[in-house]
Formats: structure tokens, C-alpha cells, sequence
């Protein structure tokens, strides 16, 4: 497994690449959570995906990642609706 995580206005995104269960590539994953207003360190989930793009593999675990971040953001920055806070 690969991780990245970071910082985006009042959110924080989890990205990861998660070897395939076949072993043949790396799939994307992220979770978004909401971290300003919140009393916790822990945040709320707004949005959340294991197998992004229908379970696409990726050959190599930094193309998963990078997918992930740039759909997170997208999500932030273009599609607030589609997040649950």
C-alpha cells in the first residue's frame, strides 16, 4: 500500500494505492474528510471510494495516487454537492 494525504481549504484527503487482489496493478482509493468546524482531530466523512474509475488498475502505485489526489480536489473544488458535509 501507498499513501499521500494533504490539505484542501476545509478538507483533508486520504489518497492511497492498494495492490489489486489478482496482484496485477494498483487501484485508487481516497477518502475526504471534512476538518474545519469539527471539535474532533478526527473529522467528518464526506466522501469516500475504494475502487475509483470502476476498479481501473494502475501499473505503477504513483498513477493511482495521482488520480486520486486530482478526483479529490475536483470533488472540492467543482462538485461540493456530491460531498456529504
Amino acid at each position: 500500500m501507498h499513501f499521500d494525504e494533504r490539505n484542501e481549504g476545509d478538507y483533508r484527503i486520504y489518497a492511497g494505492a492498494i495492490e489489486a487482489p489478482s496482484g496485477d496493478g494498483y487501484l485508487a482509493a481516497v477518502v475526504v474528510k471534512r476538518i474545519r468546524g469539527e471539535t474532533t482531530h478526527t473529522g467528518a466523512e464526506a466522501y469516500r471510494d475504494e475502487s475509483l474509475a470502476c476498479g481501473h488498475r494502475w501499473a505503477e502505485p504513483e498513477g493511482a495516487l495521482a488520480y486520486a489526489i486530482t478526483k479529490a480536489l475536483k470533488l472540492i473544488r467543482s462538485e461540493p454537492a456530491a460531498l456529504r458535509c
